[in-house]
């Protein structure tokens, strides 16, 4: 849970930085922990989606615009 926390508790920019193409993929293993921490097949399966396809389609700017309006990542509850 240590991991989840530390990326929750991240700044605001620093986020908005992570959702930007190429690195959105910390944002898809943040859902596989979550998913496993969790027990949430839902929030796993989203990740191991977003880390197959997720940096180089457009789940990256989902990820960018729930980030800039701060609200919670698409699919990682």
């Amino acid at each position: 849970m240590g991991f989840v926390k530390a990326m929750d508790d991240l700044p605001w920019i620093l986020k908005v930085i992570l959702a930007l193409p190429g690195l959105d993929l910390v944002w898809a293993i943040y859902r596989i922990v979550k998913g496993v921490v969790k027990g949430n097949t839902v929030t796993l399966i989203a990740g191991i989606v977003w880390l197959l396809v997720g940096g180089w389609t457009i789940f990256w700017l989902a990820d960018l615009i729930f980030t800039i309006l701060n609200k919670p990542l698409l699919f990682a509850d």
